[in-house]
């Protein structure tokens, strides 16, 4: 009885649509339900774009171009340098033995004075604990041959010893004094071997690299741990051989600091070795940056150095484009140029050719670009859809 009570049920459940619209008929429902969709898909369609149109709006950026042209500028040169700090040791284990204990990893944060690796230090305490007895020894010695020799002197003043004795004596507390002399030495010499056995930091900064591990056989000479101090730090660049001179005769020096604002900056100090490589033929610049400068930088990070030079009169013409213009994307070096009236678009995608930089005078192009194009100034904002040139 009660399978038909269930199959009226479910034939009396009304659908979507008829719950949608009670008042349209059962035949007609499908109809009205597909209807009711299409028309709230068209209203969602033409609210976005309607939504839209603001955005496009707002997209029609009006950006500014410069006019490019030849100019004098003097000659420069450009390099690729990396940082280096001016304080970086190596540590270098100074006793043979097998390393105990390696307290320290790369990363790490050191003080001055600490302990940063210790070596098997067994035959050197063996070492310490004779000196202390030997000096020991020896002072035991020296305190008896001075009580000789004076009971010595007292008796030959009284006439009951003969002078003999007494240089005898005298002799004997002369050498008892250089016993305890090179005994004291000996001690010296275990304290220090002592020391050999822990390396220890030898001012504030970070450890750079570990060469070694707890259980390594250390030899006198074979390096442990490098570490190095954050400040200060300078740029280290290798200067051609054949281009020396004119990096001597360059009017200032300046140095692209790694990181996102790309800043140039001048060094406090700059030295050129007296010498070349004889391998690479390269003269080797050392540029000692500021404290603030340096601030944040670590050792091993590639920079660029540019030797710019004073202008002359005669100096060749170079058609330059402002640094700022240049967009860079991935190996794709371009500029947006801007079209002719009647163009479809303001500004198109053009790649070029650079070459040297020459700092706030611009960055040479070799090819790609002629003189009397029209460039962005802001290559991002030039490629926005509807992006107008400035007027």
């Amino acid at each position: 009885m009660s399978s038909p009570i269930k199959t009226r049920l479910h034939r009396t459940r009304p659908s979507a649509a008829q719950v949608l619209h009670p008042g349209v008929p059962r035949h007609l429902a499908p109809v009205a339900l597909t209807l009711v969709l299409l028309t709230g898909a068209m209203l969602w369609i033409g609210g976005a774009a309607h939504a839209a149109e603001p955005a496009k709006v707002a997209a029609s950026a009006q950006v500014p171009v410069v006019t490019l042209g030849s100019r004098a500028v003097g000659s420069g040169l450009s390099l690729d340098g990396s940082l280096q700090a001016v304080r970086q040791s190596t540590l270098s284990a100074q006793a043979s033995g097998r390393i105990a204990e390696l307290r320290v990893k790369a990363g790490d944060q050191v003080k001055a004075g600490q302990v940063l690796a210790v070596v098997d230090d067994r035959a050197t305490q063996a070492g310490v604990a004779q000196a202390q007895a030997g000096f020991a020894q020896a002072d035991a010695q020296l305190a008896n041959a001075r009580a000789h020799y004076e009971r010595t002197r007292e008796l030959r003043e009284k006439g009951f010893m003969a002078q003999a004795a007494l240089d005898t004596a005298q002799a004997q507390l002369r050498a008892a004094t250089a016993g305890v002399a090179a005994a004291r030495a000996g001690q010296t010499q275990s304290s220090l071997a002592q020391g050999f056995t822990r390396l220890t930091a030898p001012y504030d900064g970070w450890v750079l690299q570990t060469h070694a591990e707890a259980g390594t056989l250390a030899m006198p000479g074979s390096p442990v741990v490098t570490v190095y101090a954050p400040q200060p730090i300078r740029a280290v660049v290798h200067v051609p051989a054949s281009q020396q001179a004119l990096a001597l005769a360059a009017q200032r020096v300046e140095v692209l600091l790694p990181g996102a604002d790309g800043r140039w900056v001048t060094p406090e100090k700059r030295t050129s070795l007296p010498a070349a490589d004889a391998v690479s033929q390269t003269v080797e610049w050392r540029l000692d940056l500021s404290e603030a400068d340096g601030a944040d930088q670590v050792p091993g990070r590639n920079v660029q150095v540019r030797f710019v030079g004073a202008a002359v009169a005669n100096a060749p013409q170079r058609l330059l484009v402002p640094a700022s213009a240049v967009l860079h994307r991935g190996e794709l070096t371009a500029v947006y140029l801007a079209t002719a009236e009647g163009h479809p678009t303001a500004f198109v995608l053009r790649a070029v050719r650079l070459g040297a930089d020459h700092g706030e005078a611009g960055v040479e192009v070799l090819s790609g670009l002629r003189a009397g194009d029209r460039v962005a100034l802001d290559p991002v904002r030039a490629g926005l859809s509807g992006a107008q040139v400035a007027q």
